[in-house]
């Protein structure tokens, strides 16, 4: 059986479309996708893969108690266990992290960043909190202007 032919809207909506925004979701998606080639250009200025940035934000940004584990990093970055363990592995040959026993558990393995490792990020994030900050939104812009500074209190 044929469907009723929907009346499309000047800006060529359907009634069924009217729910959802696409030009603001397609606006959304640009501007989420040029950010992040932003910041990976930024990750790659200072030395770093885009996943190594990341990793380093995931564990400076960790906020279960205690350090995070690789566990905790492999789902962060969405990726499997193993790895996450040749990165963390790459990472700290190139003294980004150490590795620390967990002084409750010795059988788990904590991930800090080493002075290098902090060094890095924060060069990157600052970079991408005034990235973010010139092309927000204005309720993006308000919401960024109440966050600290990478590095401060």
């Amino acid at each position: 059986m044929p469907q009723p032919k929907q009346r499309r809207a000047p800006n060529g909506t359907t009634k069924r479309d009217a729910a959802v925004d696409y030009r603001a979701l397609a606006q959304f998606r640009y501007e989420l996708r040029t950010f992040l080639a932003f910041s990976e250009e930024g990750a790659r200025k200072v030395g770093l893969t885009p996943q190594q940035h990341q990793a380093l934000l995931g564990i400076k940004g960790f906020v279960e108690p205690g350090p995070p584990t690789v566990g905790d990093i492999a789902r962060f970055l969405l990726i499997r266990h193993h790895s996450a363990v040749e990165l963390m592995n790459r990472m700290a040959k190139l003294g980004l992290i150490n590795r620390v026993t967990d002084p409750e558990d010795a059988r788990r393995v904590q991930l800090k960043l080493t002075a290098k490792g902090e060094q890095k990020l924060q060069a990157i994030s600052k970079k991408n909190i005034e990235e973010l900050r010139r092309a927000a939104s204005p309720a993006l812009r308000r919401l960024l202007r109440s966050a600290p500074q990478p590095g401060e209190p």
